[in-house]
């Protein structure tokens, strides 16, 4: 149902043209002057506007220009009982889409407007798919791109399951994690295994404009709205209709913009900045933060009400340092994705190197050992990475702060746990065996150092774990 708009100061002529067009199931809207007409538009958005050409004060050309200034896409049809070809000429050179002369029958009205009708939704579609086509060139100009997911660590594989039963249903998920741990990924996971996969995956980040920009982001704009507003912008709301709308860094969002995406999850409808109409959209919400958003909550910076709207199903992303029996694999993998237009000669990177890599604790997490990766490539010999093509902060790190690659005939899980093994006596000897900040630095849970303590033999740990003493002494089998 589309919603017609007709201007016309004969009340009979009026009417009557109401009568046929309600008949075709369309929505209508009257005025018995061009100034009452405009306004009526200004308030609510036309599919298409039906004029009289000779008007006391503002006349049918004045409202044609006007129809254009506000919405270029709305078509309008001129009718009038003085039709001359000069007068049909001048309204269609300002964009009238037919011209009509009276008296007519109902059913050449009735293919006026099924024809313009027809028209304006080609034209929104083309604007539509326009914008889709500049917001996918952007995202694909990232500077980086992680592939799939990829992990076997008991982590991932609760993560995979979690996606797995998520991704059906259409409720909101929020997924947390340090910077370049792969949120977007589990995003597109959830998406593609959705009822919506066949609709657009649409994201933004949150953190990288400002609150204005972000706004018309969001829910666009009319043209006009602001300095620089030449024409109507769709928001990545209505880009994503039918599909997944992924909100990266959400946490940043200022708390104006946090109470309008909560109507928007309330009502599933908003307005455009600048605009007075009332867009409908049916959207899946995926967010994310780096940020500890319940921490944020309870500090006032961001709405209680809004978190417990996105925050229905969370997923945690563990950093890389957690899950360092993932790396084998994602260096594999990027060796894979990466080495055709890199060094196609690389296919393996040797023990050494690949030690190096999982001992390090990897602050960027899987984005940084991608780039590792990736420069490592460049200056490989052969057909495999040694330590020489490591980044520099790799190589360097054979000093005291390095572990000793363990040698002879040991296979890479062999070689992994004895690198963990050293770390943790290195870290815990550090610490002078206080078991709380050896956990903190190593990056795991305290429960989880004990198993290892016990696993290797350090310390004397066994047996059920006790409270560190407070005043920072050695913890017990120290």
């Amino acid at each position: 149902m589309a919603r017609v708009l007709i201007i016309d100061d004969n009340e009979t002529m009026r009417e009557g043209m109401a009568v046929t067009v309600r008949r075709m199931g369309h929505e209508v809207v009257t005025a018995g002057s061009g100034s009452e007409g405009l306004a009526a538009l200004k308030k609510q958005a036309a599919d298409f506007v039906i004029t009289d050409l000779k008007m006391e004060g503002v006349g049918g050309l004045e409202v044609l220009e006007a129809v254009k200034r506000i919405d270029p896409s709305c078509p309008t049809l001129i009718v009038t009982a003085f039709g001359t070809v000069e007068t049909a000429v001048q309204a269609m050179r300002l964009g009238a889409m037919d011209f009509l002369q009276k008296p007519f029958a109902p059913e050449v009205l009735r293919l006026k407007v099924e024809r313009a009708l027809e028209m304006r939704r080609e034209k929104l579609a083309r604007q539509r798919a326009e914008a889709e086509v500049e917001v996918l060139r952007a995202d694909a100009a990232l500077p980086y791109g992680l592939g799939e997911m990829v992990g076997r660590s008991p982590q991932m594989r609760a993560l995979f399951e979690t996606i797995e039963k998520v991704a059906p249903s259409d409720v909101a998920v929020h997924i947390s994690g340090e910077t370049g741990t792969g949120k977007e990924l589990v995003a597109r996971a959830v998406h593609s295994r959705s009822k919506r996969a066949d609709g657009p995956f649409v994201k933004v980040n949150c953190g990288s404009l400002t609150e204005t920009l972000l706004e018309s982001e969001l829910f666009g704009h009319e043209k006009g709205a602001f300095t620089g507003a030449i024409k109507r912008k769709l928001g990545r709301f209505e880009l994503a209709d039918k599909g997944t709308l992924f909100l990266d860094e959400v946490g940043d969002m200022s708390p104006n913009l946090q109470l309008k995406l909560l109507r928007v999850l309330q009502e599933r409808e908003f307005e455009r900045v600048g605009g007075e109409e009332t867009v409908h959209v049916d959207v899946r919400l995926i967010s994310a933060t780096n940020r500890a958003i319940k921490q944020e909550v309870e500090a006032g910076r961001f709405r209680e009400d809004l978190f417990y709207r996105l925050h229905v199903v969370p997923c945690h992303v563990p950093p890389l340092r957690e899950r360092r029996e993932d790396i084998p694999s994602l260096v594999e993998h990027f060796i894979r994705k990466l080495a055709p237009r890199t060094n196609p000669n690389i296919r393996r990177i040797d023990d050494a190197a690949l030690a190096r890599l999982a001992a390090h604790d990897w602050p960027g997490n899987v984005r940084e050992l991608e780039n590792a990766v990736e420069r490592s490539l460049v200056f490989a010999n052969g057909d495999s990475i040694g330590l020489a093509a490591l980044p520099a902060f790799l190589r360097e790190g054979a000093s005291e702060t390095s572990l000793a690659v363990p040698s002879g005939n040991m296979t890479l899980p062999e070689i992994l746990e004895d690198l963990e093994r050293q770390l943790v006596q290195r870290t815990y000897d550090k610490t002078g065996g206080v078991k709380t900040e050896t956990a903190r630095l190593l990056g795991i849970k305290t429960s989880a150092l004990y198993y290892k303590l016990e696993k290797y033999g350090i310390g004397g740990a066994a047996g059920k774990p006790r409270e560190e003493p407070e005043d920072g002494n050695k913890g017990e089998g120290s």
